[in-house]
């Protein structure tokens, strides 16, 4: 799968091309998990003056799109993903807050859905596991 061009991805997700939303979506796409702050920094450094409010504007719509994934771990504001539509998980680090990808578990109890699902027709399952980075663990040995 050959990744497209953002202007594109933008107009075939029916949304208007600005110089701003390419640049969200870049900034979203090569960060790691981002909050608002880091994003509005880095729209800012390739595009100038942007507000806050068109930022969070612009990734709501960037996310009610399914172009980005927005995360909320406990404890922790909202952060954004480019990694989208593959339903994986998280791993965040209980002392730092470090978010890591870890792709879908499968065989385990997690995620193979729930007990019971109250009539729902379950598609997506949203596992966050916590603990500590290799950062933060405490060394061994």
């Amino acid at each position: 799968m050959t990744a497209s061009h953002p202007a594109e991805e933008l107009r075939g997700a029916g949304l208007r091309v600005t110089a701003a939303r390419v640049a969200l979506l870049d900034a979203v796409r090569d960060g790691d998990h981002l909050g608002v702050e880091a994003i509005t920094s880095r729209v800012r450094d390739r595009v100038g003056r942007i507000s806050h409010q068109a930022v969070y504007e612009a990734l709501h719509a960037l996310t009610a799109a399914g172009l980005v994934r927005r995360i909320e771990p406990a404890g922790s504001p909202a952060r954004f993903e480019g990694r989208v539509g593959d339903n994986h998980h998280h791993l965040v680090c209980r002392s730092c807050g470090a978010i890591a990808d870890v792709d879908r578990v499968v065989g385990r109890d997690v995620c193979l859905g729930p007990l019971d699902d109250a009539g729902y027709v379950v598609d997506e399952a949203d596992v966050t596991f916590w603990g500590l980075c290799p950062r933060c663990r405490p060394k061994t040995g």
